[in-house]
């Protein structure tokens, strides 16, 4: 049988709390999956929708985001590709000005052993081991 997906609104619905009917519900399906009774598929666009929509509209600092999601994304029970390197992705998120999605970017490359980047973005300038280049 086929594992259910598991959607952004379930994620923001239990971190923010802010929904008198939907939140409740969002924190049974993730303790159901914390206690192994459920188990679920998710994807990178996810986590990078609940990162940017907890950032961007509800103010949410790096370091909140970080200590409340990546837990989260830790459960056996959530099916996600790669997510054994979402640990150094919200470590270097924590600790840099990169956006989420180039702190997965940095990390990506650093598991493919690739050094350069073709960027007009200078944040990667920051970024110990990498070469930005332009052309």
């Amino acid at each position: 049988m086929a594992l259910p997906f598991l959607d952004t609104n379930i994620f923001l619905r239990h971190l923010r709390q802010d929904h008198p009917r939907l939140s409740p519900k969002a924190t049974a399906i993730l303790s159901r999956i914390e206690q192994g009774t459920l188990q679920v598929r998710t994807s990178d666009t996810v986590v990078f929708e609940t990162v940017f929509t907890l950032q961007r509209a509800y103010k949410e600092s790096r370091e909140r985001i970080a200590d409340a999601l990546f837990p989260l994304l830790e459960l056996p029970g959530i099916v996600l590709p790669g997510k054994r390197h979402y640990r150094q992705v919200f470590q270097l998120y924590r600790s840099s000005p990169l956006g989420f999605a180039d702190c997965y970017h940095v990390v990506l490359m650093q598991r493919l052993r690739l050094t350069e980047i073709l960027s007009f973005d200078t944040d990667f300038d920051r970024v110990s081991g990498l070469e930005r280049r332009e052309s």
